[in-house]
């Protein structure tokens, strides 16, 4: 009993030691985990302490960069704004000398203005003393004062001005009224075209080629039938002579001509020819030609812009595409003259509608004019009063040729545009012989004056262009020798539209270098 007393103080003494020592080892253990820890605190604090001076000089550093930085900045900027007001200051002392040398520049030129006015003034004075003593001189030679002289130049310009005005209403009246000549030769081309004669072959006849001679007989016919067959369908001659492989149509009428032309060549061309199918052609071509007539017409308003015009008018004018006069043709004539006339009235403010239909309408006369006697502006006035043209139009065709007097500014509008139409270079022909006596004409009448070296008629003999010689014309000769030349150019030749005189007189300097 008294060993397990024993036993068990000696296990609670184990147990109180092993306590004792646990408490004393934990102890011990506590003690180190935090000295651990506030070593490692200490540590840490050392660690951001050193990270924060580290941050700190870099945020120095960065600043003192961005602030070296701002600083080259604003030194670069000053240095450019300094550069720039230089360059300025520069320019400005510059542009400052230069408007001092200018002044300098001006007051040595108003210097010297100053003395050439003095000396102007000084030279005024002489020439005005010279000039009285030529004068008493010249009075006391002419015997004339100066009152006197005055009057006497006075007179003489007053007469040629007076022989100038005189030419000048000529001209005026010849262009409102157009020459007598041109007028003339227009009735009778016009009478000549009527008769059909022989004079005028080459404006009233018309040939058709034919593939052989052979063919000439055929078209005969037997004892003449075919060729009686198609003179009597179509209303022409037919001239059968000795041309070769040509035979040839004359009718005073164009239409007629053309439909028998028509209806000849397809005779020709199939080779089968009797009078029942010469009828058939010479129809079918009368219809064509009629077609064709109609198509003229209504091209004709619609390039002018005057649609609305009566179907018998524009037959009419479609037939003026077979007219001609002079050897102009009477349709683009027509339609010529209408633009003319309208361009005409636009600058000159009348009714452009009214000037370019009586400019398309004025020669439709002509259509019928072998049919109708009269002169053409009366037949085609009566004609356009029948199929309801305005009045004012009616007066434009009945007076473009000045038989009845004009009563509205597009009358002479047309008129003019009229004249224009048909005297520009190359609008009608005329003989070969007369223009070289013309032209021949010209030139001589230029070289019949003193001074003149060469002549030359040019523009179709519109205008005559002198050389004269230069140390016997000075240039108010040159221009005298241009109206004596005009002058006698009007007295002595008969012309269509005006002729253009040009003196020219020319000076050459030569030297030679050696």
């Amino acid at each position: 009993m008294g060993a397990g007393i024993g036993r068990q103080i000696l296990i609670a003494l184990s147990i109180l030691f092993a306590a004792i020592l646990g408490g004393f080892v934990g102890y011990l253990l506590r003690k180190y985990l935090v000295e651990n820890r506030i070593q490692a605190a200490r540590e840490r604090a050392k660690q951001i302490l050193a990270e924060a001076e580290t941050r700190a000089r870099e945020i120095e550093l960065a600043a003192r960069d961005e602030a070296m930085r701002l600083r080259d900045r604003v030194e670069a900027e000053l240095n450019r704004r300094r550069a720039e007001l230089q360059r300025t200051e520069e320019r400005l002392q510059n542009r400052l000398e230069a408007i001092e040398r200018r002044f300098e520049q001006i007051e040595n030129r108003e210097r010297r203005l100053n003395q050439r006015q003095s000396q102007i003034d000084k030279r005024f004075n002489e020439l005005q003393k010279k000039e009285e003593t030529i004068r008493t001189e010249l009075e006391r030679i002419a015997g004339l004062s100066a009152e006197e002289a005055k009057a006497e130049l006075l007179r003489m310009v007053e007469e040629e001005t007076r022989q100038d005005m005189a030419r000048v209403i000529r001209q005026v009246e010849a262009e409102m009224q157009e020459k007598a000549e041109e007028k003339a030769r227009e009735l009778i081309t016009m009478a000549i075209e009527r008769i059909a004669s022989d004079h005028v072959a080459e404006t009233t006849v018309a040939t058709v080629p034919l593939p052989s001679d052979e063919m000439k007989g055929r078209i005969i016919g037997r004892q003449g039938r075919n060729i009686r067959a198609i003179e009597m369908c179509a209303g022409v001659d037919l001239v059968v002579d000795d041309t070769p492989e040509a035979i040839i149509i004359s009718c005073f009428d164009p239409v007629r001509r053309e439909v028998a032309r028509m209806a000849l060549n397809k005779l020709v061309q199939d080779g089968r020819i009797h009078p029942a199918r010469i009828e058939r052609e010479v129809n079918k071509a009368r219809q064509e030609v009629e077609r064709q007539i109609r198509e003229a017409g209504e091209a004709a308003v619609i390039e002018t812009g005057l649609q609305g015009l009566h179907p018998e008018l524009l037959k009419l004018i479609g037939r003026l595409k077979y007219r001609t006069s002079y050897g102009q043709n009477q349709y683009y004539h027509a339609i010529e003259t209408a633009h003319i006339a309208g361009m005409l009235a636009a600058e000159l403010g009348a009714d452009v509608k009214i000037a370019k239909m009586g400019g398309l309408l004025h020669d439709i006369g002509k259509a019928v004019s072998h049919e109708v006697e009269g002169p053409h502006s009366q037949v085609g006035a009566e004609i356009a009063r029948r199929y309801g043209v305005p009045e004012k139009v009616v007066n434009i065709i009945a007076s473009h040729h000045h038989e009845t007097e004009a009563q509205s500014l597009e009358a002479i509008i047309v008129a003019a545009a009229d004249a224009i139409s048909g005297a520009r270079p190359g609008a009608r022909r005329e003989a070969l012989e007369a223009y070289i006596r013309r032209v021949t004409a010209l030139e001589e009448i230029a070289n019949s004056f003193e001074g003149v070296q060469q002549s030359y008629a040019i523009q179709a003999g519109r205008e005559l262009r002198i050389i004269v010689k230069p140390e016997e014309i000075d240039d108010l000769a040159a221009i005298r020798l241009a109206k004596e030349i005009a002058r006698k150019v009007e007295d002595n030749l008969e012309y269509p539209g005006q002729i253009k005189v040009t003196v020219i007189r020319e000076t050459r300097s030569v030297e030679y270098a050696k």
